[in-house]
């Protein structure tokens, strides 16, 4: 069953379900009350008629004295022990009673009955006779009328019911229309989406944000960022795929031209060597920060704990400087710099960007921390080459080089600096790069959690 009859049916039942309950509780709230009005009533007139006649018989005929106490719409008898009729009296209307089946009573009797389709309610009351004997006093008073309005409420009922059961159904139809008309679109949006490979949105009405507006605006989120990481996703494959292919080539080639001539030519050998071993080496570094890449920030594993951030950052200069045998110029602003943070990757965050410097510039580079406001930070300068200003909002972008041709030459494998802002990311730093084309590039690293010496 398909969702928009069952919204029409459980709504439909529902509302139906709540109407006759509602319904039935009315008819049954007033028949209780017009039937026990009518019995109280008769109660009290039965209870005046037997002091009346207790007080009266034997000093007035008893047929003239029922009759002044017979009910509109009933009749009143006496009965002796004998079953047989006394004295009987009925009013106009009620003469058919007369014939009806004479029973005595041995105690008091109040019940409503049927007779020939007319509905009574019934009294036998044990009073003394002129001759001293226990007699009753029988009263029949017709409440047909009551039983008829409560007839005629059936009806209003059942027809308010019926009536009502029409507005249910065009608002249970509007309803469902309303609640499937968007999970529809949504989903003929992503059958077309599965059907023609390409990313497609629904339209959003104009209306109240409701449930179902947000629904829709998610989904088109959802969308928005799918396309956008299968755009990324598709670059990055072809990019990867580019790039993967020069040192695979470089080393294919300079195989083949060792296979022919590397044994008679020993230099060829060794410039070989040397290229199919340098690639080699990009490549495996490549492929490295490929894996790395591949985490989610999510996924990344952080360890924060307080660092004195001077002698951190001293510690990853010094190992620096051994590898790679380049000055670098160290300033402290503050006499003590205190951060919270993940040694390891802090120290594979500067890592890469001062081996960005190294590759970008011949001259000393210059480290800086201290603090900015309330912020530590690390400031790495460098007086190489520089990045000309429209490209400074692609440099975090895989894969892009200000300079191809140079950076290849340099080692360079485009995906340093994207490396960097993902761990920097992951370890909630803000990453920031300033550069001048021809006179150098400085990054800061401002880290969280800092507290500033007095």
């Amino acid at each position: 069953m398909k969702l928009r009859q069952k919204i029409n049916f459980s709504t439909t039942f529902l509302f139906l379900g709540l109407f006759i309950l509602i319904n039935f509780s009315i008819y049954f709230v007033f028949s209780y009350l017009i039937l026990e009005g009518e019995k109280e009533q008769a109660a009290a007139e039965a209870e005046k008629i037997v002091d009346g006649i207790n007080e009266s018989l034997g000093e007035i005929k008893t047929d003239e004295l029922l009759r002044a106490y017979v009910p509109i719409d009933g009749m009143i008898q006496l009965v002796s022990p004998e079953r047989k009729s006394l004295s009987l009296v009925t009013s106009p209307s009620e003469k058919e009673l007369s014939s009806r089946d004479v029973q005595y009573f041995q105690r008091e009797v109040r019940e409503k009955m049927t007779y020939k389709e007319n509905t009574y309610l019934f009294q036998s009351i044990p009073i003394i006779g002129t001759e001293g004997q226990i007699i009753n006093l029988q009263i029949m008073k017709s409440i047909q009328s009551a039983v008829e309005d409560l007839a005629i409420l059936r009806v209003v009922l059942l027809s308010v019911t019926i009536i009502a059961m029409i507005p249910l159904l065009i608002s249970s139809r509007m309803l469902s229309n309303v609640i499937t008309n968007q999970i529809t679109s949504l989903i003929d949006t992503m059958k077309e989406i599965r059907k023609k490979g390409r990313f497609k949105r629904i339209q959003l009405e104009s209306r109240s944000k409701d449930e179902l507006y947000e629904m829709g605006e998610t989904f088109n989120h959802m969308i928005d960022l799918l396309e956008a990481n299968f755009e990324k996703q598709d670059q990055f494959i072809g990019n990867a795929s580019h790039e993967l292919r020069t040192p695979l080539t470089v080393i294919e080639s300079y195989a083949s031209l060792m296979k022919r001539r590397g044994l008679q030519e020993p230099e060829i050998f060794h410039e070989a060597i040397d290229a199919i071993h340098s690639e080699a080496v990009r490549m495996k570094d490549m492929v490295e920060q490929l894996l790395l890449l591949a985490k989610h920030n999510e996924e990344w594993t952080v360890e924060y704990e307080p660092i004195d951030l001077a002698e951190h950052v001293k510690q990853t200069i010094k190992a620096f400087e051994s590898a790679y045998h380049r000055e670098v110029h160290f300033h402290q602003q503050e006499i003590e710099v205190i951060a919270r943070t993940d040694q390891q990757k802090l120290k594979q965050l500067t890592y890469i960007i001062l081996d960005n410097a190294k590759k970008y510039s011949e001259d000393a580079i210059t480290v800086e921390i201290g603090y900015k406001g309330e912020i530590p930070f690390i400031q790495i300068a460098d007086s190489g080459v520089g990045i000309p200003k429209e490209d400074l909002n692609k440099v975090f972008d895989r894969f892009f080089r200000v300079d191809k041709a140079r950076s290849r030459k340099m080692g360079g494998t485009g995906l340093g600096l994207s490396l960097a802002k993902e761990i920097a990311d992951a370890m909630n730093c803000k990453l920031t790069i300033d550069s001048i084309e021809g006179v150098g590039t400085t990054v800061r690293i401002e880290l969280p959690g800092g507290k500033k010496s007095l």
